[in-house]
């Protein structure tokens, strides 16, 4: 797995909105739910429809670390990248359930996409960045550009 910057237009941004509204306003009403309750609001079958994975965003002095748990997912499934200080972690999210018990058979699947955009606080470095995912976690390393300042304006409440 490498993280590569990414370049994204607003006319890929625009598209992506316009070739599927619907699909578009749903993925927007169930961020807001999952902010709001987090994502075990969804029946359990439903959550892996609505997957978003959930993040820690630590930074220190040198480095900004992100923690992304993301199971259920193989690692060839993930891409990372960085982007005008956004870091886009997306993937794909396979399930398959199969139970076979005397004179019955049961098989369920549910696939799905999933996106997660995090604003970095400050620049890094993507070409020393690491990436790691063991056991459903990933785990980011972004060193900061040498002389990079933290990303904060104070705005005046009137």
């Amino acid at each position: 797995m490498a993280i590569v910057p990414r370049k994204r237009s607003e006319e890929s941004a625009l598209a992506e909105r316009t070739s599927d509204p619907f699909g578009y306003l749903r993925n927007q009403i169930n961020r807001v739910f999952d902010d709001f309750w987090g994502e075990s609001w969804l029946a359990p079958r439903e959550s892996f429809a609505g997957f978003w994975p959930q993040v820690d965003v630590t930074e220190t002095d040198k480095e900004v670390k992100v923690c992304a748990e993301i199971p259920g997912v193989d690692a060839k499934d993930i891409e990372v990248s960085v982007e005008d200080g956004t870091l886009t972690i997306k993937g794909e999210k396979k399930y398959e359930q199969q139970e076979k018990e005397k004179g019955q058979y049961r098989m369920e699947r549910s696939y799905g996409s999933f996106e997660r955009s995090i604003s970095l606080p400050t620049d890094v470095d993507e070409s020393k960045a690491k990436a790691e995912f063991k056991k459903g976690v990933l785990r980011l390393t972004l060193p900061k550009c040498p002389g990079s300042q933290p990303r904060r304006k104070k705005i005046p409440v009137t």
